[in-house]
């Protein structure tokens, strides 16, 4: 249903794929030349600070595409069609279920998306072999399944569309607090650890690693661990709000 809705009216997916392109775009071939000098060996070469920028945003990606889940749950909440849902013969997780699988689905068609953006202006992952592009590509999906059940949770907790909206833009906004776009060697002290000890760094880094052939160290671990505690996280909070009687 959430999938059918996204293709009748498709600016909002439009909307929320723009802001990882343009950023994309901008990181690219407005900052590429001089953000490259920190990258790689140092001699400002744009295509090593693009491969380094890529898994970056795929990661804020997924945390764009999440935010539209949560106000399509707000709006089902808020316009009676849950209510009406309540009174049928269906299982009442498999509403809530159907709002995770059709987000999880649309956030891997828009990182397909922004990928083949990436891909056109020069991306290429000459290293990684068959197997690191199945751990990258299940990765992005237990990224996606984490966030779709926070924000899930998030839509479920808000009383109008506007509310889910704001309430979800950490997950937009974090991926730009992350190494997504830097190393974490190049920033200031005082702000490195709300870089280094929060959810998208470790998976930022993995990605990079599967995809590049970098160090991963201990961020696979950190990543997979971060992604099984939010999506049980959502889990609980969702199931509670959503079987919570109607006031």
């Amino acid at each position: 249903r959430n999938l059918l809705h996204a293709r009748r009216y498709p600016s909002m997916t439009l909307n929320l794929l723009l802001t990882p392109v343009m950023l994309l775009l901008l990181f690219v071939y407005i900052f590429g030349d001089t953000m490259s000098a920190g990258i790689g060996d140092g001699a400002g070469d744009r295509s090593a600070y693009l491969a380094y920028l890529v898994p970056g945003i795929l990661m804020l990606t997924i945390g764009g595409t999440t935010i539209g889940s949560a106000v399509s749950v707000t709006m089902d909440m808020t316009e009676g069609i849950i209510a009406r849902f309540r009174t049928m013969a269906i299982h009442r997780g498999s509403v809530v279920i159907g709002y995770v699988v059709g987000s999880v689905i649309q956030c891997v068609m828009s990182v397909i998306l922004v990928g083949a953006v990436a891909v056109a202006i020069g991306f290429r992952s000459t290293n990684a072999t068959a197997l690191e592009w199945l751990a990258a590509i299940g990765l992005l999906v237990l990224v996606a399944l984490a966030l779709t059940w926070i924000a899930v949770g998030m839509g479920l907790a808000s009383p109008n569309a506007e509310a889910a909206s704001n309430n979800a833009m950490p997950l937009l906004l974090l991926p730009l607090l992350s190494s997504a776009f830097v190393p974490l060697e190049s920033m200031p002290g005082w702000f490195r650890p709300v870089a280094e000890y929060q959810p998208f760094t470790p998976a930022i880094e993995t990605l990079r690693g599967l995809l590049l052939g970098t160090e991963i160290g201990n961020a696979g671990w950190l990543a997979v661990t971060w992604c099984l505690a939010l999506a049980a996280l959502g889990y609980v909070w969702s199931r509670s709000l959503f079987n919570r009687d109607p006031k």
